[in-house]
């Protein structure tokens, strides 16, 4: 049986760990969206090979959490940490995966000339990868409260979604010729829409382990722009 200080150094290690994953997650987002304004296909393509990178993390992540579990049988808030830790990392990877996938519609997108201005998307885009990052800032200061805000902010991507297919429908109503740039599009934009939605399933775990408190399939606060404004 390891000692206390020995599985502090150790709880430590993990979330170092699980912070360079989050990070690298952060980027492939907006890699992904750089590569979808410029029409960098190459860009888009280093994001795709990347993603390996997140899957390894993910899977070291998961062996560590497992171990310290079966050698130190943490109680209480340890617990909530270690298993907090597993899930995250978890949602971390879907968000990378999410990030491939816009990568690859951006490169067939890149065939084809551009369907219309990229101003809503991106936008999306850049909510979604704040409230990952927010989400991993509430975990590393475990603040509640932040993660809640967090859970506020999918309002906000949920009613920019809409829009957009909205304006992407009437483009394939009008113009026959657009309903492949606009369909791919719109796969885009669902992929950035699951991303908030893994965003929020972080701060969930977040609240969680600060408060021990399962929050799952309530009914979320209000919107907060507030947050929307950090970074």
């Amino acid at each position: 049986m390891m000692t206390q200080r020995h599985f502090d150094e150790e709880l430590a290690d993990l979330k170092t760990k699980l912070l360079r994953m989050a990070a690298q997650t952060e980027d492939q987002i907006d890699q992904a969206l750089t590569a979808l304004v410029t029409r960098d296909s190459a860009l888009a393509r280093e994001v795709i090979e990347r993603d390996h990178q997140i899957n390894a993390l993910d899977v070291e992540i998961d062996e560590e959490s497992i171990r310290l579990l079966a050698l130190h049988q943490p109680a209480a808030r340890d617990l909530r940490l270690v298993t907090t830790a597993m899930k995250i990392a978890t949602e971390l990877e879907r968000i990378s995966d999410l990030s491939e996938n816009v990568s690859e519609r951006v490169i067939e997108l890149n065939e084809e000339p551009q369907l219309k201005p990229y101003i809503d998307i991106p936008m999306m885009g850049n909510m979604a990868r704040m409230m990952v990052k927010h989400s991993i800032d509430a975990f590393v200061k475990d603040d509640a409260q932040l993660a809640r805000k967090v859970l506020a902010d999918d309002d906000y991507v949920d009613d920019l979604m809409e829009q957009i297919f909205r304006e992407l429908l009437s483009f394939m109503l009008e113009d026959t010729r657009t309903i492949s740039r606009a369909i791919r599009l719109s796969f885009i934009a669902k992929y950035l829409e699951r991303m908030a939605d893994h965003a929020t399933n972080i701060a969930e775990l977040v609240v969680y382990l600060v408060e021990g408190k399962i929050i799952r399939h309530t009914t979320p606060p209000g919107p907060s722009k507030e947050s929307l404004a950090q970074d």
